[in-house]
């Protein structure tokens, strides 16, 4: 292929990637804009693979082989409950693949121009000091996701300190590598860099709580893209550059609306939970919770006009969107009102319960924003809390010392009935008790939410 018709076929991805962003803003026409995403890319990759600048074809088309066939088995096999995590650790192969790039850029760099080449030595640098990061801190938080890690923050003691001598420390082994000319300690700093920049990945996710984990992996995402541009810097390729910064910069700004929306500050949580002392002195959460069956839930929803859902992660858990879209298709053909409340960071995704409604062919315009139904709740007979619970804490509201504190969160508590949905009385993910559980309008109803929604439909 001439390289014209590589330039062309770039800008043709280019432009399809930005459809693909901007078709994923919007439940109605995700489906199209991951077709463009996928479109994309496929072009990207033939055009980049037979280039007439590509050798070593056939180790590479085995290596795709290989990718390809273990990406279609996971992909097969995971279950929506576990995407989050899968995302996780997708990016730390981005970020693996961006110090192994650096490496083999700094060992043969290609044909460099001489006044490019101090340019050059900092993409290498840059690029595999971001990889890095990127690399551990996926790690650690598919750990946290998937429970082989506490999701609860790390606090080391001075840890405000090492990051900043993490950074430090990179700034300077970054002069010595660009005075090093070729020599010996030139590779030393670089293999020294990675490793503080690894072990800076691990601290700055570890230090940050399980409430703020989906900000986390939106942040992930947002390095990963950058180390992909930080690599395509390194490798001259235009469409990896524009294709990184697409990310990079989508994630970012995702992570910071997600912070806006928690009440966070956006640079608390990306520089590892900076400044973030709130959860000491917790209120301590105590009463007695009162219990609802199967048959008096069905005649409570049969009298109410208006209901509203509010589901988590649980749901999830539980794969109960389906009795739930049932549910809501019969109480709607009752004539009750029935909508349902998202928190932004409802689950431990972006978007992650809109997904599953969407699975089970709920009606797009009966699932609402937080911002959309919070003022709702104080006319609603029924509130139905779907395995959610952090994203439904007044803690949030009334305790200053709470690690959820300032955080927005659905007032489901203004309800004239609340029934969670739980299948104990266990804290969150976030590890905070919920005082919603005790409150004089609240029943708990215990058991896996699909099978208890199943009862309720029986008896409906």
């Amino acid at each position: 292929m001439s390289s014209g018709f590589v330039s062309a076929a770039y800008i043709i991805a280019a432009v399809l990637f930005i459809a693909s962003l901007a078709g994923l803003s919007k439940q109605e026409t995700a489906k199209r804009g991951n077709v463009f995403g996928m479109l994309g890319m496929t072009i990207a990759l033939v055009v980049t693979v037979f280039g007439q600048n590509t050798q070593g074809l056939v180790w590479i088309l085995i290596a795709m082989l290989a990718g390809a066939a273990v990406g279609i088995y996971r992909a097969s096999k995971v279950e929506m409950t576990q995407m989050p995590e899968l995302i996780a650790i997708l990016h730390s192969f981005v970020g693996l693949a961006a110090v192994f790039v650096g490496f083999n850029s700094y060992i043969e760099p290609g044909n460099i121009a001489a006044d490019m080449h101090t340019i050059h030595m900092v993409e290498v640098f840059l690029g595999m000091f971001i990889g890095a990061v990127t690399f551990t801190g996926s790690l650690v938080a598919f750990g946290k996701l998937n429970g082989k890690i506490s999701s609860k923050a790390l606090t080391l003691p001075n840890k405000n300190l090492l990051n900043i001598a993490a950074l430090v420390s990179g700034v300077i082994l970054l002069v010595l590598f660009l005075g090093a000319g070729g020599a010996w300690w030139g590779t030393a700093c670089l293999l020294l860099m990675t490793v503080i920049a690894m072990g800076f990945g691990w601290h700055l996710v570890a230090s940050i709580g399980g409430a703020d984990m989906p900000v986390v992996i939106s942040m992930l995402n947002s390095y990963s893209g950058w180390a992909a541009a930080a690599t395509g810097f390194m490798l001259s390729n235009d469409l990896l550059i524009v294709t990184g910064a697409l990310v990079g910069s989508s994630g970012a700004i995702l992570s910071y609306i997600m912070c806006k929306a928690m009440n966070r500050s956006f640079i608390s949580v990306i520089a590892g939970g900076f400044g973030n002392e709130t959860s000491a002195n917790a209120e301590e959460v105590t009463g007695e919770h009162k219990e609802i069956q199967a048959d008096a839930l069905a005649a409570m929803l049969k009298e109410a006009s208006s209901v509203i859902i509010t589901p988590g992660y649980g749901m999830a858990v539980a794969q109960a969107q389906y009795p739930v879209a049932e549910l809501t298709q019969k109480l709607r053909a009752k004539g009750i009102n029935v909508r349902f409340g998202i928190h932004p960071v409802a689950g431990r995704l972006p978007g992650h319960m809109n997904v599953l409604l969407a699975e089970a062919k709920v009606p797009y315009d009966i699932v609402l924003e937080m911002d959309e139904i919070n003022d709702d709740f104080g006319d609603t007979d029924v509130v139905l809390v779907i395995g959610a619970n952090d994203t439904v804490n007044p803690a949030a509201a009334s305790d200053p010392h709470s690690p959820i504190a300032g955080m927005p969160v659905l007032h489901v508590w203004d309800a004239k009935n609340v029934v969670v949905f739980k299948r104990s009385m266990n804290a969150g993910y976030a590890g905070v008790q919920n005082p919603l559980f005790f409150n004089d309008n609240s029943f708990m109803y215990f058991g896996d939410a699909k099978d208890k929604v199943a009862e309720i439909l029986q008896h409906l």
